[in-house]
């Protein structure tokens, strides 16, 4: 079991050692750089690729926040727009059960 143990965390150890670097075909180690293209972005759209360029701590923090606010307010948005044609879903009979 103790062995089971030791290999199940010393592989992601060994893959967060080796995440920043990539072996070159002559064996040197080179960083990898990942950016986002921003020549032909514009307004939001550059603004949040800039973001990714500066800071992927930021860029993860921002998304994970953003997500579900703005899902949130689209299904909010949803139920306002189904509610003023007519559909309303709070007095719905599940037929189901």
């Amino acid at each position: 079991m103790r062995k089971l143990w030791k290999s199940l965390v010393a592989l992601p150890a060994a893959l967060l050692a080796l995440s920043g670097t990539a072996l070159a075909a002559g064996g040197k180690a080179a960083q990898i750089v990942i950016v986002s293209d921003t020549r032909d972005l514009s307004g939001i759209l550059a603004w949040w690729s800039n973001v990714y360029n500066e800071s992927h701590l930021q860029f993860t923090i921002l998304t994970v926040i953003l997500i579900p606010v703005l899902g949130m307010t689209l299904g909010l948005l949803t139920d306002l727009v189904m509610k003023n044609i007519g559909i309303d879903l709070s007095k719905r009979d599940v037929a189901e059960h």
